[in-house]
């Protein structure tokens, strides 16, 4: 039955229910359902139109990628829409984004990836980094996706927290300072197959809350792994989660040369927040060597940020036994490779790539597990790129790009078969070792690192 409230205890009441009605947010549409006034298009020429209370994208060949484009910018808000696109195309939301100058859309990208990878929801920086949240690292999200069908996506950046649901599944949980505010973009992807001409993408439902945020905020999924781009920082959930700075950004703590008891005096220099080995002549440890940590370790989890010139060499190594080797050469441990494949000649010795950037050096070739028959992900010499390395209970993992590459088991006998082929078969029980330095490789070439942080199992 219906309850009224008497007159003079209104006053009561309305003091109980304003506060949590002032805390809950005004949601506003960003499409009248009559034209597109406040709308701004970018880039390519894709047709936009309005169908139905429907903003419509149809592809055209022989142009680039097309955004239809707030006027309006957005720094901190909750975002939600429903998107239906064509199962041959892709296509995508942008957020926080902006015209550069190359006159080019930039900024972060929600993913609509309706092919076979099924990276849909996941977070792409479009013109600058490429992948940040790739599905890789979040399997259930990877299944929330629907063909054919309306899906619903609910975007949150709060701060340096960008966070998406698709279908209710959480998707990304990134953070990232690069980008405060932006346009949001409807995306129509360029195509390559005029077959593809006259494919659609429908967006309905287009609704923005920028106030009171934190109390509309969605509970995060802790089966979602956070990713985190901060420069040698560490986040709060990095902190509960175990994780530690193996590198402070700042000075040598933590590190010595591998053949020395102490920092190399040169060749190694820390300058805003990046540690460096510079060139000399393009020889294994012929500068002033590798670097190791003063922990060894056994089950962890590594992540690193490395950053090559044209041309360069280098690797970070793990199970490194720094007294094995004392003249010279690098010091021994298996390595996660790190090189330009176009240029640097390594890459085409070994055998069938079990040299190039991501392999286990000389013993296993790299390949994209993540999106089998795509090419592993690099994002270019001079720009910032992400190893990971995970190694529990023999298990191991190579991860470039938050793509995984490389996977063995240690303690297998096709380990050791691959070992008494290559040039470790005189180290006896490589790889093996119950525990091992981490090592930074001098191979006489400039190559940088940063954000370099580990927790153990």
């Amino acid at each position: 039955m219906m309850r009224f409230v008497p007159l003079r205890n209104a006053a009561a009441v309305a003091a109980i229910l304003l506060p949590s009605l002032a805390q809950a947010g005004e949601w506003r549409s960003l499409f009248d359902g009559r034209d597109l006034d406040a709308w701004l298009q970018l880039g390519g020429e894709a047709e936009y139109r309005i169908e139905n209370d429907e903003i419509v994208g149809v592809s055209v060949a022989d142009t680039p990628n097309s955004f239809l484009t707030t006027r309006a910018s957005y720094g901190d808000f909750i975002l939600e829409y429903e998107v239906l696109v064509d199962p041959d195309l892709n296509s995508g939301v942008q957020i926080r984004s902006y015209l550069g100058d190359n006159g080019r859309v930039q900024g972060y990208q929600v993913e609509v990836d309706p092919s076979v990878r099924a990276f849909s929801g996941g977070l792409y920086d479009e013109q600058r980094r490429r992948w940040m949240y790739p599905l890789s690292r979040n399997e259930k999200g990877r299944a929330a996706f629907r063909n054919g069908r309306w899906n619903s996506f609910r975007v949150e950046a709060i701060g340096n927290s960008l966070r998406v649901w698709l279908n209710g599944v959480q998707t990304v949980d990134l953070v990232d300072d690069m980008t405060a505010s932006g346009f949001i973009g409807l995306q129509v992807h360029s195509i390559r197959d005029r077959d593809d001409a006259g494919k659609t993408v429908r967006w309905r439902n287009l609704r923005i809350m920028t106030e009171d945020l934190d109390a509309q905020r969605s509970a995060a999924d802790p089966d979602v792994v956070q990713i985190s781009f901060l420069t040698n920082q560490l986040t709060e959930y990095e902190r509960r989660h175990g994780w530690r700075l193996l590198w402070d950004g700042k000075t040598s703590a933590g590190w010595r040369g591998a053949k020395l008891g102490h920092f190399p005096e040169s060749g190694w220099t820390i300058d805003d927040g990046v540690l460096t080995v510079e060139a000399t002549d393009g020889g294994e440890s012929t500068g002033p060597g590798d670097i190791v940590t003063l922990d060894t370790f056994s089950n962890f989890e590594l992540e690193f940020e490395f950053r090559i010139t044209e041309g360069a060499n280098s690797g970070v190594k793990y199970f490194v036994d720094p007294d094995l080797n004392l003249g010279e050469g690098s010091a021994i441990g298996a390595e996660f490779q790190i090189l330009d494949d176009a240029r640097h000649p390594d890459a085409k010795m070994g055998v069938d790539g079990n040299r190039t950037l991501g392999s286990l050096y000389d013993l296993i070739t790299p390949e994209n597990y993540s999106a089998p028959g795509r090419d592993k992900q690099f994002k270019g010499i001079g720009q910032w790129n992400q190893g990971r390395v995970v190694s529990v209970d023999g298990r191991v993992e190579h991860w470039l790009n938050n793509e995984k590459v490389v996977e063995y088991d240690r303690n297998s006998q096709m380990f050791r078969a691959l070992v008494a082929y290559s040039k470790y078969r005189v180290w006896p029980g490589f790889g093996q070792w119950p525990a091992g330095r981490i090592l930074l490789q001098d191979h006489g070439d400039t190559v940088s690192f940063r954000s370099i942080k580990i927790r153990e199992f």
